[in-house]
């Protein structure tokens, strides 16, 4: 399992209502129920990622992130995850929105477009990025909305969400610690834990 999908893991509670958005294969819900204890849901929109989150137990329903989700009540669930699909939709300043308003609290990973590599490449080359965090070329990448660590910060500024804890990662491990100095130029990739403002 990835290392950012174990520092998620590590924020949610034991016992949690869950719901899992881009759920993909599966994989991060069925640790949750087995280790943790969780409930809940994964949405995804790949029919053949849905029949491998069932075949592990599951409860996936297919759903395009980007049709809402009215479905679910306000705070229907502990927390609300969506790992690397943030950047996928359509409208992530509304898919915030929603997984604050129906999760007590939301996790939400991206890739950070703002990392060195990204600059040197975009500013020096003169190339759309490609990486590890951004494997796909500009031509076929289901990337649309790429932001930073700071585009993010400000998004949930703007929307009145508290940032609970953030974390940095890199995909090497190498410079750890400088990325948490300097996230939005050393990090690869951004992980949020963030909860609508308390009034």
């Amino acid at each position: 399992m990835r290392s950012s999908l174990q520092q998620v893991i590590h924020w949610v509670q034991p016992g949690a209502r869950v719901l899992d958005l881009g759920c993909g294969d599966g994989t991060l819900m069925a640790h949750l129920m087995a280790h943790k204890a969780c409930t809940g849901y994964g949405l995804e929109i790949d029919r053949d990622c849905i029949i491998s989150a069932v075949s592990k137990g599951v409860n996936a329903i297919e759903q395009n992130l980007d049709e809402g989700l009215s479905m679910f009540g306000d705070k229907t669930f502990d927390t609300v995850i969506m790992t690397q699909a943030l950047q996928a939709t359509q409208r992530p300043d509304l898919a915030l929105a929603e997984m604050l308003r129906i999760g007590q609290e939301a996790i939400i990973t991206f890739p950070n477009f703002a990392h060195i590599s990204h600059r040197i490449q975009l500013g020096i080359l003169g190339r759309m990025p490609v990486s590890k965090a951004l494997p796909h070329q500009w031509y076929d990448t289901p990337n649309i909305h790429l932001s930073t660590f700071k585009d993010f910060e400000r998004l949930c500024h703007e929307q009145g969400a508290d940032i609970i804890e953030r974390q940095v990662m890199t995909r090497t491990g190498l410079g750890q610690t400088l990325a948490r100095l300097r996230p939005n130029l050393l990090g690869d990739l951004a992980l949020y834990r963030v909860r609508g403002k308390t009034r």
